[in-house]
């Protein structure tokens, strides 16, 4: 099968490149999906989960990717809950061969049903930010109606799902990013917007959660914005800010089948639409992962016409 490969930490995604690997099998609760389309996450390259696995040994070179819409071709031992020839979508496991290939073994587990009426593209695009979202919000936010969102990175795949899940849920929704986001922003329904370049990020004044997807300086003052109980949420890494009166979390996603099966239910009935900013062939997916010029929203290369 094709494969996108890396077998260079230091090289980056410079050191992608395509070629001919075994065809994956199933191992016990697996199975084997033909991938008609995928996702890769920048930071993937710099996680150790790429380049070891559980018992930390080297298996470079490893097939980066970890988002995944396609089609059940085999069952592995004891696999129950999805079937041949059933659509799935959903995220590989880091430690292990990932999406960017024509097929990949992934536990069942990880992966949902994907409705016959919902794009192979859109259910891998779908798959990661629309679960980072949901948990960042609900299950380590607690968000609840009337409460207020400071959403960083808003118009970027990851935010513009927390944006959507969060006005859904009856927030206040203030996203921040570059001037040339603001008006991508408001479309996934922002109520305000604050450009990090030019406005003043303390003037947005007291907020009850913070999805921060940036860290850094912007991670630290968001700290001090948020209300007493309120909560600084982050996937950018272990923080020292903490809410004066209030909770940090950093987390890590972890793929939960009724998860997905909520949010495809929402794309299906369009409270929530996917960010893709660019899609590709596999044949093309080095340099669309070496672009030359900015792209806003979620790279997808599909596997499969």
């Amino acid at each position: 099968m094709k494969a996108i490969v890396v077998t260079d930490q230091a090289g980056g995604t410079a050191g992608m490149k395509l070629v001919e690997r075994p065809e994956p099998q199933a191992a016990i609760n697996d199975v084997v999906v033909q991938v008609h389309a995928s996702g890769f996450t920048s930071g993937e390259l710099t996680w150790p989960s790429t380049w070891t696995d559980r018992l930390d040994r080297d298996r470079s070179p490893t097939i980066p990717g970890q988002e995944l819409a396609g089609v059940v071709t085999a069952l592995g031992y004891g696999t129950t809950g999805l079937s041949v020839g059933q659509r799935v979508f959903g995220l590989s496991d880091s430690y292990r061969s990932g999406t960017l290939a024509e097929y990949v073994a992934v536990e069942a587990r990880n992966l949902a049903p994907l409705p016959g009426d919902v794009d192979f593209s859109v259910g891998a695009a779908v798959a990661m930010p629309g679960l980072t979202a949901w948990q960042g919000l609900f299950v380590h936010g607690r968000l609840q109606a009337g409460q207020s969102v400071l959403v960083h990175g808003a118009a970027g795949a990851v935010g513009s799902m927390v944006t959507q899940l969060a006005r859904e849920a009856g927030a206040y929704v203030i996203g921040t990013g570059r001037a040339a986001d603001h008006q991508k922003a408001l479309d996934f329904g922002a109520q305000e917007f604050v450009d990090l370049e030019n406005d003043v990020l303390e003037d947005v004044g007291g907020v009850h959660l913070v999805f921060d997807v940036i860290g850094g300086d912007i991670g630290k003052r968001s700290a001090d914005l948020i209300r007493t109980g309120g909560t600084l949420v982050t996937i950018a890494g272990p923080t020292e800010a903490r809410p004066a009166d209030g909770l940090a979390i950093d987390f890590v996603l972890v793929s939960d089948r009724a998860q997905l099966s909520e949010i495809v239910k929402r794309v299906r009935d369009g409270r929530l639409r996917t960010n893709i900013g660019n899609i590709a062939t596999l044949d093309e997916a080095v340099a669309a992962f070496n672009p030359t010029r900015r792209i806003s929203g979620k790279t997808i290369i599909r596997v499969r016409p």
